[in-house]
């Protein structure tokens, strides 16, 4: 359930002045004085505006990041540190987890997005390539060639290595009758 700036500030007056407030419906008591307490503790660190939603999201800087992970690893706890920060504590603790996987890398922003299928290709638009001059046109033209040579000696080579393989083969069975005869007439005397 998300609260509106003025209901959190209701609250927060009301708890300070002794009042519980009305638990709203579908939530436990409990996890209002929760939210409450949480509250309290965000407006006395960082004023009344923290209380409001933001709608503009604050990129952090990995050096900021930094900052705010190593208190949690000296010792802070994740929502202390969260809550002196203006920050969400499953943010932060992403953060402190990336740190302890990839260490400093792990805190730089990072590219979102699903990655392209194919990441050699870009998107051109509608601008086609430029034509090459007439040196770079000869060379691919001789290029070509070369490729259309190199192409056929290596089906020469692999029709060369068939045949020698037949041969082979040839020559595999002719003495593997020659063998068979030959125990044939030790078997007959």
């Amino acid at each position: 359930m998300r609260y509106s700036y003025e209901y959190k500030r209701k609250c927060v007056e009301l708890f300070r002045q002794g009042i519980i407030p009305d638990v709203p419906e579908g939530i436990s008591r409990d996890r209002f004085l929760k939210y409450l307490n949480k509250w309290m503790r965000l407006e006395n660190a960082n004023g009344p505006g923290a209380l409001k939603h933001n709608n503009q999201h604050k990129i952090w800087e990995p050096d900021d990041k930094l900052v705010l992970v190593s208190k949690v690893i000296a010792g802070q706890s994740i929502s202390s540190v969260a809550i002196d920060a203006g920050i969400n504590e499953g943010m932060l603790y992403q953060w402190v987890r990336k740190y302890k996987i990839y260490g400093y890398n792990g805190l730089i922003n990072q590219k979102k997005g699903r990655k392209p299928m194919n990441p050699k290709i870009k998107k051109v638009g509608t601008r086609k390539p430029p034509k090459p001059d007439e040196s770079e046109y000869e060379e691919l033209i001789r290029l070509r060639a070369e490729n259309e040579y190199m192409k056929a000696e290596i089906e020469v080579i692999k029709k060369e290595i068939a045949l020698r393989e037949q041969k082979e083969a040839a020559r595999l069975k002719a003495k593997k009758q020659r063998s068979s005869k030959n125990s044939e007439k030790m078997d007959s005397n």
